[in-house]
């Protein structure tokens, strides 16, 4: 997470720095760094859910770790000799998006195998926790670690990614369910996004958090407020980089211990709304820790989105199709945050980082609206059973009607 952060603040003030940049014109840098991380993850994510489906997900994910430590631990060399410029720093946020298009699907398929399904909501809260928990310190440590030593953040980032690598194969050997009777690599690829555009309560969910967070996000937009609005540099830049974090973490331990269980479709809409709200009004403030306090609000409302739409998710996929339907909705997180910071930046060099912000926040809110009409089905979701769609279903057989 760290890495991620840096990478923008890097490119941010270099480009400010050496290349002369304005502050508008730094901000839509960072939109097209975004845009260069999710090229590869628009790209290769069929292949991803194909490969999370196919071999062992363990293996999928430790690779991708590996590949992932190579280009933190090209970061830290480049840092340190002083060598990295804009284009360096784009290829390898490419190379970076690369390797966790592969992470998400095959690390998101397993929890399902290896957990009975009715603690699989209370599985998802705990492995919040210590994403979220690992949000708050990654930020913050990088931005510190960052001031005394630049090169030092990226250097702990590709050991730890080595260890995640190694961690992830202490598990025991899984395998996806396979088809009876496989098709084609590429015809398998067609299947999942066919068998996701078919169910429209997954739909729904997916695209929910694509739409909402593409025009919500706030976090392209830090890197600006850190340097130019708030003034607290990269330190303040990790503080506020974690705070969504704190809030995540705090409902997350919350659902961990209370799980939510009844009305979950309106309580998933009625959180991305709060995201939205709380959105614009950290793009309003001016007070470090007012504009704190909203991030801590909108993470915990977007941690309960987040859960509820990924127990949903898994819960309403066969297994042998969970890494392509994974791969999908990673696809669709990933594109509403490269995307979303595109489209931040975008936004920022018309209208200001302050009108950016608040522009996406209340677009979130309007397309939270829509989606309750235009999908019905998740405003009648009450519980996390999977009552939309039977595991056995045959896709090439069933009728339409079976899969809506």
């Amino acid at each position: 997470m760290s890495m991620v952060v840096l990478i923008g603040y890097q490119a941010y003030d270099i480009a400010r720095s050496d290349y002369g940049f304005s502050r508008s014109e730094g901000a839509f840098l960072l939109g097209l760094l975004g845009l260069a991380q999710f090229v590869p993850l628009l790209l290769l994510t069929p292949v991803a859910g194909w490969a999370a489906d196919r071999f062992d997900r363990r293996i999928v994910a430790g690779l991708a770790n590996l590949v992932d430590c190579s280009v933190a631990a090209v970061l830290a060399l480049l840092t340190w000799s002083g060598g990295l410029t804009l284009p360096v720093l784009f290829a390898l946020a490419a190379m970076h998006g690369a390797a966790r298009v592969f992470v998400g699907p095959a690390m998101s398929a397993i929890a399902p195998n290896i957990v009975p399904q009715n603690l699989l909501p209370r599985a998802i809260a705990l492995s919040s926790i210590a994403w979220q928990i690992a949000s708050v310190i990654g930020p913050a440590a990088g931005g510190f670690l960052f001031a005394e030593a630049n090169w030092l953040p990226h250097a702990i980032s590709a050991i730890l990614l080595v260890c995640s690598a190694v961690l992830i194969n202490t598990v025991r050997p899984i395998r996806a369910e396979q088809d009876a009777s496989p098709a084609h690599p590429l015809r398998q690829m067609i299947e999942g996004a066919q068998f996701t555009w078919r169910q429209k309560f997954l739909l729904g969910c997916i695209t929910l958090d694509l739409f909402a967070v593409l025009l919500g996000g706030a976090t392209a937009m830090l890197p600006v407020f850190a340097r130019d609005i708030l003034m607290v540099g990269p330190q303040g830049l990790g503080i506020m980089r974690g705070a969504p974090a704190v809030g995540a973490s705090l409902v997350a331990m919350w659902m961990a211990w209370r799980p939510l269980e009844h009305n979950v479709g309106p309580k998933m809409l009625w959180a991305v709304v709060v995201f939205g709200a709380a959105t614009i009004a950290f793009g309003l403030s001016r007070n470090f820790m007012l504009s704190l306090t909203m991030l801590v609000l909108l993470g915990a409302a977007d941690m309960i989105s987040v859960f509820i739409r990924s127990s949903l998710v898994q819960l309403n996929t066969p297994d042998r199709m969970r890494g392509r339907v994974s791969s999908i909705s990673g696809l669709a997180i990933s594109a509403s945050n490269e995307l979303g910071e595109m489209q931040s930046g975008l936004a920022a060099a018309i209208l200001g980082a302050t009108g950016a912000v608040v522009f996406g926040g209340a677009g979130a809110i309007v397309v939270t609206a829509l989606w309750a009409w235009i999908f019905p089905q998740l405003r009648q979701a009450k519980t996390f059973a999977p009552e939309f769609l039977p595991d056995n279903i045959d896709l090439k057989t069933a009728p339409k009607e079976a899969v809506q």
